[in-house]
């Protein structure tokens, strides 16, 4: 009876992701004109408990930069696989980088919390500048370094 509750919770275990709904969720955020490159921004999600969970989006090309998004980095190790397909330019001081995404449903009004580490080359690291719980109502907060203002609905 033991095998076949634990054969059965594996299964669903693999399963109920799949059919899991997911909703599309507006990223904006703007950043502050700090006067130096692009910034490098990693957008990821953790647990209630504080655990990663996964990326959700990386601005910035250059994987020698990415150990300066040191809270991401440390819960990835750094992995690129982390953010394959999810990558795109970084952005630059005073402008705005707009995504739009699927979010799992299962992620909004759970606990969970969305964190935006940021980096400029030749700049101070930002880790953790921004983090705010995913709710359905959204949300917003300003950054402490280079994001100006992020918000979510």
């Amino acid at each position: 009876m033991k095998s076949l509750l634990a054969t059965l919770a594996l299964t669903t275990a693999l399963t109920l992701p799949g059919v899991a709904m997911a909703r599309p969720v507006t990223l904006t955020t703007t950043l502050n004109n700090y006067g130096g490159d692009g910034a490098y921004l990693a957008l990821y999600v953790t647990d209630p408990s504080g655990a990663y969970v996964g990326s959700l989006w990386m601005a910035g090309g250059k994987s020698k930069y990415y150990e300066h998004l040191s809270d991401w980095y440390a819960a990835t190790g750094g992995d690129p696989a982390q953010i394959n397909g999810i990558t795109g330019a970084s952005v630059g001081a005073g402008r705005s980088l707009e995504i739009t995404l699927d979010l799992a449903d299962a992620l909004i009004d759970a606990g969970y919390t969305l964190h935006i580490d940021a980096a400029v080359e030749d700049m101070r690291d930002s880790p953790n500048e921004i983090a705010v719980p995913l709710t359905s109502a959204g949300g917003s907060a300003k950054g402490r370094r280079y994001i100006a203002s992020f918000s979510y609905q």
